[in-house]
C-alpha cells in the first residue's frame, strides 16, 4: 500500500480541499488542475487524486484514462473528507475505492467478472468487493494516470492512437510504467483492445515485464456496443487463464 512514484498531491492537495460544494465542470476543467496540452492534437491533461497504489494486490484493472465522471467523483471524495482525515495514503486510497471505474462502468465490469467467476478463487461472493471490503486484493490504474481529454471530450483510447502521440506515450512510459513495476506480478485485466495493445508494445520493448494478462476482456464503456460479442467470443479462453493464474 502506498503512494505511487509520480505523485502531484502534495502540489495539488490545498487547491482541492478548497473548491466549493457541489462541484461544477468549471471547478475541474480549468488552468489550475492543467497538467498538459498538445493544441495541435487538441488534448488537455488534467490533474485528478489517483495517486493511490496497492503494491501487494492481485488483480491489477487498467483502463484508459479516467473520465470527467471518475474525476468529478475524487473532487468530491477529497472535499467530503477534507475534515475527517489527514493522512495522504489514506485520503487517496478513499479516492480509489469510491472513483476507479464508478458507475456504469463499474457495474458492467463486476458483472463480467462474475461471469468468468474470478470471485469464487478468491474466496468472495462478487468481485463487487473490489471496491469495498476486499479493496485489498485489487489495484485499480489507468495507461494514461490522470484524465485525457480530446478535443474537450473524454478520450477513448484510439484517436489519436497513445503509442504515436508523443505526449501521451510520455506520460505512458513516465508513470504507467513506474506504477505497473511497482506491483507484485498479479494478474492484469485491460479493459479493451487500446490498453492490450499499449500493454503488448510495453512488453515486447522491455519496458515491463511479462505478465499473466486477461486478454480479450471488453471495455466496460456502456457506450462500448461491441462489449457483449467480445465477451462472448473470449469467455472460455479468460476462464482458462484465471483458472491457470488461480486454480
Amino acid at each position: 500500500m502506498g503512494i505511487v512514484s509520480h505523485s502531484k498531491f502534495h502540489i495539488y492537495k490545498n487547491r482541492l480541499f478548497s473548491l466549493p460544494s457541489p462541484l461544477q465542470e468549471a471547478d475541474l476543467i480549468n488552468d489550475q488542475f492543467l497538467l498538459d496540452k498538445d493544441e495541435k492534437r487538441k488534448i488537455e491533461i488534467y490533474y485528478a487524486p489517483f495517486d493511490y497504489i496497492n503494491e501487494h494486490a492481485k488483480i491489477a484493472i487498467i483502463g484508459i484514462t479516467p473520465g470527467l465522471h471518475q474525476m468529478k467523483k475524487s473532487f468530491s471524495t477529497i472535499s467530503s473528507m477534507k475534515d475527517q482525515l489527514e493522512d495522504e495514503e489514506e485520503i487517496l486510497h478513499e479516492v480509489k475505492k469510491n472513483s476507479s471505474f464508478e458507475g456504469t462502468m463499474r457495474k458492467n465490469l463486476i458483472a463480467m467478472l462474475d461471469e468468468l467467476q474470478l470471485h469464487s478463487y478468491l474466496g468472495l461472493p462478487s468481485t463487487k468487493e473490489f471496491f469495498t471490503t476486499a479493496n485489498d486484493l485489487v489495484h485499480t490504474a489507468s495507461m494514461l494516470s490522470y484524465p485525457v481529454f480530446y478535443d474537450r471530450k473524454n478520450f477513448n483510447g484510439s484517436r489519436p492512437n497513445i503509442l504515436k502521440t508523443d505526449l501521451l506515450k510520455k506520460y505512458v512510459i513516465e508513470n504507467f510504467v513506474s506504477e505497473i513495476n511497482m506491483l507484485n506480478n498479479p494478474l492484469i485485466i485491460p479493459l479493451g483492445v487500446n490498453v492490450s495493445n499499449v500493454l503488448n508494445f510495453l512488453i515486447e520493448n522491455h519496458h515491463i515485464p511479462s505478465h499473466s494478462i486477461l486478454s480479450g476482456f471488453p471495455h466496460p464503456s456502456g457506450s462500448n456496443g461491441h462489449r457483449h460479442k467480445q465477451f462472448a467470443e473470449n469467455k472460455e479462453r479468460m476462464k482458462n487463464i484465471i483458472q491457470t493464474c488461480f486454480g
